[in-house]
C-alpha cells in the first residue's frame, strides 16, 4: 500500500471522489501544511494555523498508479483559483499536492508542467507542491462526511 495526500478545497467532496476510484483502499480527511500542533476544525477555519484541508489516500499501486491519482486530482477541482474552491474561500482551501517521496515529487511537478503546457486553463495554475508535513486527522464527524450525510451530497 502507498500513501498520497492532496488538498483541493473542502475535504468532504474531495474525499468522496477519491473513495470512488478503484484501487483506493481508504481515505481520511485532515489538516496539514500548517504551523500549529493538532489543530481543530474551528482553528483551521480561522486561516491562522496555515493548514489546508487535505485528504490522505491509501492506495494499492497494483490497481491505481500515483500518476492516475494525480490526473483525478487535477480533474476534480480548479487549480487556477488561489485560496478558494467555489464558495469556499480561505487559505485552508488552497490547492496543494503533498508528496511523500522524491518519486512523488517528480511526478507531481511533471504532471503540473504537462497540464500547464496543455493550455487547458486560461489562467495560471496556482497549485503548490510541497513535502508532507505533520498530518492531523480531522474530527470524526468530518470522516466520510457524504457517506454519513446523504442529504448533503452534491458532487
Amino acid at each position: 500500500m502507498e500513501k498520497a495526500t492532496f488538498a483541493a478545497g473542502c475535504f468532504w467532496g474531495i474525499e468522496a471522489r477519491f473513495r470512488e476510484i478503484p484501487g483506493v483502499i481508504s481515505t481520511s480527511v485532515g489538516y496539514t501544511g500548517g504551523k500549529m500542533t493538532n489543530p481543530t476544525y474551528k482553528e483551521v477555519c480561522t486561516g491562522l494555523t496555515g493548514h489546508a484541508e487535505a485528504v490522505e489516500v491509501i492506495y494499492d499501486e497494483n490497481l491505481v498508479s500515483y500518476d492516475e491519482l494525480l490526473q483525478h486530482f487535477w480533474n476534480m477541482h480548479d487549480p487556477t483559483t488561489l485560496n478558494r474552491q467555489g464558495l469556499d474561500i480561505g487559505t485552508q482551501y488552497r490547492s496543494i499536492i503533498f508528496y511523500h517521496s522524491d518519486e512523488q515529487r517528480k511526478k507531481a511537478f511533471d504532471s503540473k508542467k504537462k497540464l500547464e503546457n496543455s493550455k487547458k486553463f486560461k489562467r495560471s495554475i496556482v497549485t503548490e507542491i510541497k513535502p508532507i508535513s505533520d498530518y492531523y486527522k480531522a474530527e470524526d464527524y468530518h470522516q466520510q462526511y457524504y457517506v454519513k450525510n446523504k442529504k448533503g451530497l452534491f458532487i
